[in-house]
């Protein structure tokens, strides 16, 4: 392979980088806290737009982050988008925010499979949701999941003998529904 430049691996690298400011040192406590936090600038969207703000321990926000920005009536958001700034910022625990322009504040089948998802996955990872809102119209109104008792912390049983660990079964239920 005489003449032939050796393969050269990029480097990249991830950065947590500041935007402008939208957020204070208001603490959040309750819903109405995130919503003051962010709800002005997601009832101005005309699309559905997904945030995540990071927490302190003491429920002071360290940041916000714009996780995804969708459709006029869905925003897709995987795990590992909202997960980043929160690792990234050492965050202690988060709340997804999210809008409806339509003003409909009733959670759409994929809100609530994105909030289970969400809840069982920060759990897991020691950074727990511990709200996810929807903020609808001129954002006076909201849904709040951990107000509607929707948020229990799920029980996870960890395996603790390898040889009951069975990986390749519960991909393939993922996967198709269904069993061996």
């Amino acid at each position: 392979m005489e003449g032939q430049k050796p393969f050269q691996l990029e480097v990249v690298s991830v950065r947590l980088v500041r935007d402008a400011p939208v957020l204070s040192q208001r603490k959040i406590e309750k819903p109405e806290d995130a919503i003051a936090v962010v709800g002005e600038v997601l009832s101005e969207m005309d699309r559905e737009v997904v945030c995540v703000i990071n927490l302190k321990a003491d429920g002071t926000p360290i940041n916000c982050n714009f996780v995804s920005m969708g459709a006029v009536n869905q925003a897709m958001a995987e795990p590992r988008e909202i997960f980043k700034s929160a690792i990234l910022s050492n965050a202690v625990s988060m709340i997804m925010v999210h809008n409806h322009p339509s003003g409909n504040l009733e959670p759409s089948k994929m809100d609530t499979i994105m909030t289970d998802r969400i809840l069982k996955l920060s759990h897991m990872a020691g950074i727990p949701l511990v709200d996810h809102v929807i903020v609808g119209g001129d954002n006076t109104r909201y849904f709040s999941f951990k107000e509607k008792n929707m948020m229990k912390i799920p029980e996870v049983v960890l395996t603790q003998d390898y040889r009951y660990l069975d990986f390749e079964d519960k991909a393939m239920v993922a996967e198709t529904g269904r069993s061996r």
